[in-house]
């Protein structure tokens, strides 16, 4: 992915100067299994996932605090910092040209680079969580040590596949934006757990399905990719499928449960977006199979 010399957004803060450490799993030792039981839960009871990170980490409730220098832009030699920073500015030009194109205006979201734990308008946000999107704030949090575990422990290398991790995030932004997050959490405790657990399940593939559009357009624009990097984003979909990360964590599958999406659905709607390059072949609602 040739991205070095593109343009960066201006929209990073850096709240890694007062960050507590402990990487991807935290200090108390939080793990993938720990990711899933939280976002199944979060589902089932209509429970913000972070509370469940906290008691299923001893937290008694909510994550440990971790004190957070105020926020800043990442420093000018920070490689990884300036990578996420050009990916997100491709987010931000892609996105805006296309409500633009609807009638719309773009609202460009934030993202804040943490270590460990950091506060957010949706609760105490950890590094275990993995990368989030907070609509309460508008803003994509990410602890850039999921980099690592996402290549090191889960198979997925590559910058690319780092890119698209960002780019499903900021898909969850333009679905707060068109008004989709808002109806979803509009009818959790009025239906089924399955029914609840499907319809997560039609967000995320959208979200993928979004990331897909980006990955299309960002490439008519500033024919940045290279041999295999479309190859990197597919296995990083599949690595973090539901039943992927189930096996992963507890030797088995539960498809009732998923709430992400299987491996092989992540990689079709990822593939839809990036082959149409049209937000209407992303209504993952509307389709009969996913």
């Amino acid at each position: 992915m040739r991205w070095e010399g593109n343009r960066q957004s201006g929209n990073v803060e850096d709240r890694r100067a007062g960050g507590g450490g402990g990487g991807m799993f935290g200090a108390r030792g939080i793990g993938i299994g720990t990711i899933v039981i939280a976002l199944i839960g979060g589902w089932i009871f209509g429970i913000n996932p972070l509370t469940i990170i906290g008691i299923l980490s001893g937290g008694g409730g909510s994550p440990a605090v971790v004190q957070q220098a105020p926020g800043q832009a990442p420093p000018a030699s920070d490689k990884g910092a300036a990578f996420v920073a050009t990916v997100l500015a491709s987010t931000e030009d892609v996105w805006n040209q296309a409500f633009k194109n609807a009638g719309a205006q773009y609202r460009e979201p934030k993202l804040a680079l943490f270590r460990g734990a950091t506060r957010t308008a949706c609760g105490m946000g950890q590094s275990a969580m993995g990368p989030f999107y907070c609509p309460a704030d508008q803003t994509v949090y990410l602890d850039m040590n999921f980099f690592d575990t996402l290549e090191r422990q889960l198979g997925a290398p590559g910058e690319f596949a780092r890119a698209y991790v960002i780019a499903h995030e900021v898909g969850h932004h333009v679905q707060t934006l068109t008004g989709t997050t808002g109806k979803v959490d509009s009818m959790r405790g009025r239906i089924s757990e399955r029914e609840q657990n499907n319809l997560s399940v039609r967000m995320e593939l959208q979200a993928d399905c979004y990331a897909g559009i980006w990955t299309a357009r960002s490439q008519q624009a500033r024919n940045w990719l290279e041999q295999g990097d479309i190859e990197s984003a597919m296995n990083a979909a599949a690595r973090i499928g539901d039943d992927a990360l189930q096996k992963r964590s507890q030797g088995y599958v539960v498809p009732d449960s998923f709430t992400h999406g299987s491996s092989a659905q992540r990689q079709r709607w990822f593939a839809q977006g990036f082959k149409t390059g049209s937000i209407q072949a992303c209504d993952t609602f509307a389709a009969q199979s996913l």
